[in-house]
């Protein structure tokens, strides 16, 4: 029995979700959440094989906070992203940050359990309709690693150290931990970074750390 868990901020997606997974007899949905935090709270709690998780939740990079903290798991369930967009930054920050699949929202139920079972042994998944795009990302990030490199260079070294850490999707606390900085003094920083490299937010950052050669 493959143990799934999903998260999406919406009743009518997870809805659909459960429908579709309720007469596999080979897959069993043990949680559900609706936020990134109640994601990692559920998955800890029911050590689900594949986690099916919303990729934009209550906030714009909830999705992407919580596959972080999923990974971090000791021995980590396979996850794929859930999107209603065709392809975007979040998506190729979500695959570098050990993703394996990416999912629109409207696939259809064989197709999703399909997938299911292909990451529930170790496969990944990529829905067919954006592969192209996903190669063409690619190709864009690639043209865009030597103006990263510019960007990045204009911050101090602590300003780049924060960019970096934002790269992994820690928090404001958890940055002044590993920086030994207060809480307010990280916000600060990071303000002034965000401002600086014109990112509106810290997914901008994260991807300008990945292109910018700060995170492998």
């Amino acid at each position: 029995m493959i143990k799934v868990v999903f998260a999406d901020d919406e009743e009518l997606v997870r809805s659909s979700l459960r429908a579709m997974m309720a007469g596999a007899p080979d897959i069993e949905v043990v949680g559900e959440a609706s936020d990134g935090r109640s994601a990692v709270e559920t998955a800890r709690r029911f050590h689900p094989d594949v986690v099916l998780l919303d990729i934009k939740m209550r906030a714009a990079d909830d999705g992407i906070r919580a596959l972080r903290a999923i990974q971090s798991f000791p021995e980590p369930p396979t996850v794929a992203m859930l999107t209603t967009f065709d392809i975007d930054e979040y998506v190729s920050l979500a695959l570098r940050l050990g993703a394996n699949g990416f999912l629109l929202k409207d696939i259809e139920p064989a197709a999703l359990l399909r997938a299911i079972r292909d990451l529930a042994r170790g496969g990944a998944v990529l829905d067919p309709g954006v592969a192209a795009r996903m190669v063409t990302a690619h190709r864009d990030e690639q043209r865009a690693a030597a103006p990263a490199r510019k960007l990045l260079a204009s911050l101090s070294d602590r300003e780049r150290e924060v960019v970096g850490l934002i790269g992994q999707g820690l928090s404001n606390a958890e940055i002044g931990g590993q920086l030994h900085l207060s809480e307010a003094t990280v916000k600060g920083y990071v303000s002034a970074v965000l401002s600086k490299i014109g990112a509106a937010n810290r997914v901008q950052a994260a991807l300008l750390a990945y292109r910018g050669g700060l995170i492998e």
